[in-house]
């Protein structure tokens, strides 16, 4: 039955991105920026409350209040990343416009990368890591200063559930150039939509929003240790069942 559930919600998205990409190009020749955004966002959406409707996936969300405030309160969110959901999920739950930063090959993708091209988004080109730092910081400053949060994943990619990748500190250097701070996030994405799966099962993805983490006069590494161990103790509070194979091994 998750099978055929999952089956009708891949076609549930199929069938509207094509006419939503379709509009976003089209829409995009007159309008630009924040309103595009709005515009993309319902899409995703219908996504994921198609994914609560066909699939039985539900999401719970604590740490609201830590979200800073302003309308143009600049923000980096750092977010676990185990799963295709939270990319989705993110900008349905966040109050701000978003802005991720993602590898260009994305934009080649038919009506989905086609729709991302016409955002305010962050593509770079991954073989050129200088270059495409600067082009991060630049935007980034551009982004933020027009209330648009930046979100990134530090690990990278998808990480299987109850594992930890290596977390890179692009986010946080971003974050100490420009003075924002950084927001961590768990979310236990995989206990239902898990990397590189078709099935998405039944159950409650945990999405758990930390305090704000200063970035002023930090060290990156030093600030990405800070988060990356709140992430991962946060990661075991939410989802034990998953580490248990810690306590084994101790």
């Amino acid at each position: 039955m998750a099978l055929l559930r999952s089956i009708v919600h891949l076609l549930w998205m199929f069938v509207t991105v094509v006419p939503w990409g379709t509009y976003m190009v089209i829409s995009s020749i007159w309008k630009r920026g924040i309103p595009l955004y709005w515009d993309a966002r319902r899409w995703l959406a219908m996504a994921m409350y198609g994914l609560r409707a066909i699939c039985g996936v539900q999401w719970r969300v604590s740490g609201y209040d830590n979200l800073p405030l302003g309308e143009k309160s600049p923000a980096i969110l750092l977010v676990k990343h185990q799963s295709t959901l939270e990319t989705f999920l993110m900008p349905v739950l966040m109050p701000h416009p978003l802005a991720y930063v993602f590898k260009k090959e994305l934009l080649y993708v038919p009506f989905f990368g086609w729709a991302m091209g016409r955002l305010d988004m962050i593509h770079i080109d991954r073989s050129q890591r200088a270059q495409a730092f600067s082009k991060v910081v630049a935007q980034g400053k551009e982004l933020l200063a027009q209330g648009i949060w930046i979100i990134m994943f530090p690990e990278g990619t998808r990480i299987p559930r109850g594992q930890k990748g290596v977390y890179k500190h692009g986010g946080t250097r971003l974050a100490v150039e420009t003075g924002a701070p950084v927001i961590p996030i768990a979310v236990t994405s995989a206990k239902c939509w898990p990397r590189k799966a078709i099935v998405k099962r039944p159950g409650i993805v945990d999405v758990s929003i930390g305090k704000p983490i200063s970035s002023v006069g930090r060290d990156p590494d030093d600030l990405l240790r800070e988060v990356e161990a709140w992430i991962e103790s946060e990661m075991r509070r939410l989802d034990p069942e998953a580490y248990v194979h810690e306590g084994a091994v101790n």
